[in-house]
C-alpha cells in the first residue's frame, strides 16, 4: 500500500492517467458520486464549496461509482454531460471506479485503510478530506452535506 495519497495514479474522465502528486499542496475533498442517487443534489453544494474555496487551495475530486444500487450506470460522456448541464460542475470528475469490493480502486483502498474505522465506503457521496500534505483529516458519511457546518469548518481549518 502506498504511504502517501500522492503516490497514487487515477484516471481523468477522458481515461488519461493523472498522478495524485499533481494535487500536492492543495486540500482535497474526494467524493464517490452517482447521478441517480437520492444524494445526487449534493453536487450543487459540492460546486458551491469548490467555487468558494478553490482560490484558497481546495480541490474537489468526484469519482463516479456504480457500486451502490446501480445508481451510476452511464458512460463517462453521459456522466460528465449530466454533471455539467444539471449542476454546472466545474470541479474535476474522474473516471468511474469501484469504491468497494474485490476491484476497489487503489485510491479507495488507501482512503479506507487510512480512516479511523477502516470500514468500506457505505454508499454514494461519502467524502474524504485530505490535508495539503496528503493526510486524511476526516471522513464524512453520505448524509453529511458539503455545506454542513462541521465539514466547512474542517475545510477552512485545513486551508
Amino acid at each position: 500500500m502506498e504511504k502517501s495519497i500522492f503516490d497514487l495514479v487515477v484516471n481523468g474522465a477522458d481515461g488519461q492517467p493523472i498522478s495524485m502528486d499533481k494535487y500536492k499542496g492543495r486540500v482535497l475533498l474526494i467524493v464517490n458520486v452517482a447521478s441517480q442517487c437520492g444524494f445526487t443534489p449534493q453536487y450543487e453544494a459540492l460546486e458551491k464549496l469548490h467555487r468558494a474555496y478553490k482560490e484558497r487551495g481546495l480541490t474537489v475530486l468526484a469519482f463516479p461509482s456504480n457500486d451502490f444500487g446501480g445508481q451510476e450506470p452511464g458512460s463517462m460522456d453521459e456522466i460528465v454531460q449530466f454533471c455539467r448541464t444539471k449542476y454546472d460542475v466545474t470541479f474535476d470528475v474522474m473516471e468511474k471506479v469501484h469504491a468497494i469490493g474485490d476491484q476497489k480502486h487503489p485510491l479507495f483502498q488507501w482512503l479506507t485503510a487510512h480512516s479511523d474505522s477502516q470500514e468500506e465506503v457505505q454508499w454514494n457521496f461519502e467524502k474524504f478530506l485530505i490535508s495539503r500534505d496528503g493526510q486524511l483529516i476526516a471522513r464524512y458519511g453520505s448524509r453529511t452535506s458539503p455545506d454542513d457546518a462541521d465539514l466547512v469548518s474542517d475545510v477552512e481549518a485545513a486551508l
